[in-house]
């Protein structure tokens, strides 16, 4: 028997399906840990299907996992979902598709698995723009069963090993004392100020640390009026880096910068981690190598990895279990995630095209896993090497 034919050929079948709730997720775009809709229509989905459905796990209202009821002796092999979206920009990271093929993969696996060794698991991961819902799934243990996981993300180019880098959101806050911007200027103590020397004192610093890292960060609030010396301000900064000893040096050069803000001005410092905390993908070449055969068996061209590295909890889920996040194109190299152009390209009829060829690849791979004892065992040994 030809699995991966027959495969395709069920994909196909649930494609209208995969396509129609992937369509519902666009329309109703939801940001992190509030994606109510989104978790519900695949919980029903899957439910519908045959698998046995757990809402609300991790104590995470939208997360979800899905075991398709026939086990048997072999590996456990997760095939992770994403649907949160951006504020103000809906889903122009593309995680609908994500949701969709990911979904449509495991309907599909759902028709074969009797004949298959092994556990098949959908897991529904919430937040990963900046919520970390895979981060708390992880520390609840939900990932200690899982022999490999896999997930594909949509881009403006195609590549299996493309990594990312390990983030982390800090908040730094100052607090000074309000006066007479114009009268008595002199009394006042001026926390704007003390935001401002601290972008200074990084932009200082960008000549002096690694290729590739980050220090990025936006002023929240800058005071209430221009004729009152700004008592409070606050800045929200992501410190990103390769490696996550590297992204730690990085904060601490922050904290110095915002510490010596403080002392300039006299504003007094606060410093706090907040939101996501992602470590940096770990890359299993041996797993990424089976996706990219593939996808090459289903058209798809895949080219080396190139540009600069964005970040997400897929990388804390590879620390604990061999995994891969596969890009592939959805619209031209030109359009970048995160902006309105790549919002429409994510509702694109090229969009959803992919995204049952995603669904194709992500269902191929899990066949290889199932079925190739040996290749789950050197996926295993790569991991536990590095």
């Amino acid at each position: 028997m030809n699995w991966k034919e027959l495969i395709s050929s069920y994909v196909d079948k649930f494609r209208p399906q995969v396509v129609a709730l992937s369509q519902d997720i666009y329309a109703n775009p939801e940001l992190k840990f509030e994606e109510y809709k989104a978790a519900r229509w695949l919980a029903d989905a899957l439910t519908k299907a045959g698998f046995c459905v757990k809402l609300g796990v991790a104590e995470l209202d939208t997360a979800l996992i899905a075991t398709h009821p026939k086990i048997s002796d072999g590996p456990t092999i997760a095939i992770l979902a994403e649907y949160d979206a951006l504020p103000g920009l809906g889903h122009a990271c593309g995680h609908n598709l994500m949701a969709g093929a990911s979904l449509g993969a495991c309907l599909a696996l759902g028709e074969i698995k009797a004949d298959l060794p092994g556990k098949l698991v959908f897991f529904g991961t919430p937040a990963e723009e900046g919520g970390g819902g895979k981060v708390v799934m992880v520390q609840a243990g939900l990932f200690d069963d899982i022999d490999a996981a896999m997930i594909f993300h949509p881009s403006n180019q195609t590549t299996v090993t493309r990594g990312s880098l390990a983030i982390t959101e800090v908040e730094i806050a100052f607090t000074g004392k309000p006066a007479h911007s114009s009268s008595a200027p002199e009394k006042g103590i001026n926390a704007l100020d003390a935001v401002i020397q601290t972008f200074n004192g990084i932009n200082a610093l960008r000549q002096h640390i690694k290729d590739g890292s980050r220090i990025h960060g936006i002023i929240t609030n800058g005071g209430s009026k221009p004729n009152i010396v700004p008592e409070y301000a606050a800045a929200l900064f992501y410190v990103r880096a390769r490696e996550t000893d590297y992204r730690d040096e990085l904060l601490e050069k922050l904290h110095s910068c915002a510490q010596g803000a403080a002392l300039a001005t006299g504003a007094k410092l606060s410093w706090s981690k907040i939101g996501h905390e992602y470590k940096a993908m770990k890359e299993n070449h041996t797993f990424s190598a089976v996706f990219k055969a593939n996808l090459e068996r289903l058209g798809i061209e895949v080219g080396p990895p190139s540009g600069g590295l964005g970040s997400t909890d897929m990388g804390d889920v590879s620390h604990v279990v061999p995994a891969i996040h596969p890009y592939i194109a959805i619209c031209s190299e030109e359009v970048v995630g995160h902006s309105h152009e790549f919002a429409e390209a994510a509702g694109s009829e090229r969009g959803y095209d992919i995204m049952i060829i995603a669904a194709k690849a992500l269902a191929m791979t899990a066949i290889d896993l199932f079925i190739d004892s040996d290749l789950m065992r050197r996926i295993k040994a790569e991991h536990e090497a590095q």
